[in-house]
């Protein structure tokens, strides 16, 4: 069957706008989630019920816009229970709060459903879930919206229709903000007939200067329908803040209907419209925009010329453009200027187009150090200094994209509300999750790969670390077991805590389980802090019997697995009968880094330059070994662990008669390694390791130099490890670092 060309170019547009409904109902159902468990904690506040009741009209609105029936069926169920809650008819209870979230994880599957076909729809959850709905509003069989149909609620409302006056002036952010005031029209169309619609074109400017992005919407429009005035004026909930409301029964508000036609009396269309409405003689004959079957706002807009009026086109008679400074006193959604704040001016851009932009800055950086080895190797002081220049604007340049990647980890940190909520319902716990640091920014991609480990490790707390209610209070703690997550920058990086009041770890059983799997010599006792890294390895649990949630020995082993894969470091500290804390420390962005150049024999390598502390020259005799087998060194009067590299990694170079220390700081303490070059800064650009090196101890990556050499970047923290090893594992490495460096003295 042939299609017209208007047909193909709606299918064309719909293709293209889809995935923007996407992005923007996803937000639309993780914020109602986060606003329902808000609601939990203040079931009278009346803000979040309006704000949660906004979001579900926004995604009904939008999903019919689309055609996607089932969502706006399923969610126009949903807005009646929340429209009854903001009424003060229907209270949250813990149950009616469980049946909104599931509504909402409902909504989540239909829009999944709707995008693609071949998904389950949930049928059967979805009619289970209708009838609890309507059995709590009471609405009955009959108060069920047909697909595609956004039908009012009108179980309370009067039984006689009423006609009413609506004039709603757009503010010229509406459409920069997501809103559509035509998806308003189409739903005041559903609660009853609107028979008229007039328009203001004064307020639109002339053709050549028109912002395409601002919205110059001035309408007038006539309904009849026996909805209450609630209703008519929720349809403009969402672009409240954008749209200057009023709203007038015709049939009771006469006074105020007069005074709004004397003061819209500049208009001819709205003169007219309301003239038709009142009875009273039309202004200058000007006839009324009639509105079409379905307000689409095209074919309004068409239909309105064909009437001569053009949507408030004034007549030949009519008021003159000079009447606009009396419309916009109203106007309190606009600036004069209509210019757009700063803080309030977003663009989404994908993600993968952000990666490519990143991507070839880091090879801009690269191509960058090139030209500066070369220009420094020509001796030429102009060309030398105009390439200092560029370098600088690279790194201007690097400092800015890299930002835009940087989102809070408050976002996926509230993730983990409804994760709490249900989990601890699940296993009979009472729970509060507290969030710190949320605006601490991360980049994105570190986020994502991080929330899969973060969930493991919440999951967990609330499994192994937090007691029941009696049990607690029969500990002497409060009945509330509290969960912490929270983050904050140190060093350049971004460290992560998941702690708990809880039960601690007993390193006895986890020494004892130990024992039994063969991962520590019977009879023998680690120190404490290597007791509790056992519990990363790989099947180690000591959880007494299985559940749907732990006792497996699946889980943590992978999370540090990936936490490692992000050059990132996990420790574990527990007080038994206290709690627990595990701490996460991440590199803030995986893409480049400022680092510290230096040099081993005819190998580079890069520190990232916020882990250096500081360097100073090795003399004879500096060097000594402990009575632990490690290589130290006095500094400042306390004792500085020390590396070489060159034993460390079998260089194959002589050893100068002068070397440097570069003083590390970790999260444990300093310590230093010796090298035989300082080479200064460095714009770092982090390539992967291949398969051949990931093994490497103390590396995390590797860089390209301006002069095509590649330079390995160390990872500080597995590093420090090789620079303070306990006495019972494998001191080698330390001693014969220590011993090279007092025969080079």
């Amino acid at each position: 069957m042939s299609t017209t060309p208007q047909e193909d170019s709606d299918s064309s547009f719909i293709a293209e706008a889809l995935p923007a409904f996407i992005s923007e109902a996803q937000e639309q159902i993780e914020t109602i989630e986060q606003l329902m468990l808000q609601l939990e904690d203040n079931p009278t506040d009346r803000g979040v019920l309006d704000a949660l009741f906004r979001c579900a009209h926004t995604v009904k609105g939008s999903a019919g816009i689309f055609g996607l029936d089932r969502v706006v069926a399923f969610t126009h169920h949903v807005e009646t229970l929340l429209d009854r809650m903001r009424e003060g008819e229907v209270t949250l209870t813990p149950d009616l709060s469980t049946l909104l979230l599931q509504c909402n994880d409902q909504i989540r599957v239909l829009v999944a459903a709707g995008i693609d076909p071949a998904l389950p729809a949930g049928q059967p959850v979805r009619d289970q879930l209708v009838a609890r709905l309507t059995a709590v509003t009471g609405a009955g069989s009959g108060g069920a919206a047909s697909p595609g149909t956004m039908v009012p609620d009108l179980e309370a409302a009067p039984p006689i229709a009423c006609r009413w006056a609506i004039s709603a002036r757009f503010g010229l952010d509406t459409f920069r903000n997501g809103m559509d005031p035509a998806a308003i029209l189409a739903y005041l169309q559903g609660l009853g007939e609107v028979s008229a619609v007039a328009a203001d074109l004064d307020a639109i400017p002339a053709l050549d200067s028109v912002d395409a992005e601002s919205c110059h919407w001035d309408l007038l429009l006539a309904l009849l329908t026996n909805a209450p005035r609630e209703r008519i004026e929720g349809a403009f909930s969402f672009v409240s803040e954008d749209c200057a409301l009023e709203v007038f029964s015709v049939d009771s508000q006469h006074a105020e209907v007069l005074d709004l036609s004397r003061r819209l009396a500049h208009c001819a269309p709205f003169s007219a419209l309301l003239a038709g409405l009142t009875g009273a003689p039309l202004i200058d004959g000007a006839a009324l925009v009639a509105a079409p079957a379905t307000l689409d706002s095209e074919e309004a807009l068409a239909h309105a010329e064909e009437r001569g009026t053009a949507f408030g086109e004034p007549s030949a008679t009519g008021a003159s453009k000079s009447s606009g400074a009396a419309m916009a006193a109203p106007r309190t959604a606009r600036s004069a200027e209509g210019a757009v704040p700063d803080d309030q001016r977003f663009i989404r851009v994908q993600a993968d187009r952000l990666d490519a932009v990143i991507n070839l800055l880091g090879e801009l950086v690269i191509a960058g150090a090139g030209a500066s080895l070369l220009a420094r190797q020509t001796r030429q002081g102009a060309l030398i200094e105009a390439n200092q220049q560029i370098t600088r604007l690279i790194e201007e340049i690097r400092n800015g994209t890299l930002q835009l990647r940087m989102v809070p980890i408050g976002e996926t940190f509230s993730r983990f509300r409804r994760v709490v909520r249900d989990t601890a319902s699940e296993l009979g716990k009472d729970v509060l999750l507290d969030i710190v640091g949320g605006d601490t920014e991360l980049d994105k991609s570190v986020v994502e790969r991080i929330a899969d480990p973060l969930m493991h490790l919440v999951r967990n707390g609330l499994d192994h670390g937090l007691e029941t209610p009696d049990i607690r209070l029969a500990n002497g703690k409060p009945s509330q077991g509290k969960l912490t997550l929270a983050a904050c920058h140190e060093g350049g990086s971004i460290v992560i805590r998941i702690q708990d009041d809880g039960r601690g770890i007993s390193r006895d059983k986890v020494l004892a389980r130990a024992w039994e799997r063969g991962l520590v010599e019977r009879g023998f006792t680690p120190p404490d802090s290597e007791t509790l890294k056992l519990i990363f390895e790989p099947g180690f649990s000591t959880a007494e019997q299985v559940t749907n949630l732990s006792g497996r020995g699946v889980g943590m082993d992978v999370v540090r697995r990936n936490i490692e894969a992000l050059r990132g470091t996990v420790n574990l500290t527990s007080v038994e009968g206290q709690g627990s804390t595990i701490e996460i420390r991440l590199p803030l962005t995986l893409a480049i880094i400022d680092g510290f150049l230096v040099g081993v024999g005819q190998s580079k390598f890069i520190f990232p330059l916020d882990a250096v502390v500081e360097v100073i020259e090795t003399r004879p005799t500096t060097s000594t070994t402990d009575a632990r087998g490690r290589c130290v060194m006095e500094l400042r009067g306390q004792t500085l662990p020390v590396v070489s590299l060159r034993t460390l990694y079998a260089l194959d170079s002589t050893a100068p008669e002068r070397s440097s220390v570069v003083v590390i700081q970790h999260e444990a303490g300093r310590y230093g390694v010796v090298v035989d070059q300082l080479l200064g800064q460095h714009q770092t650009v982090i390539k992967p390791l291949g398969r051949m090196f990931r093994s490497l101890r103390g590396m995390s990556g590797s860089s390209i130099l301006g002069n095509g050499e590649v330079a390995l970047i160390f990872d500080v923290h597995s590093l420090s490890r090789l620079a303070a090893e306990a006495t019972w594992t494998d001191l080698q490495p330390a001693r014969d670092a220590c011993s090279v460096d007092r025969a080079a003295n």
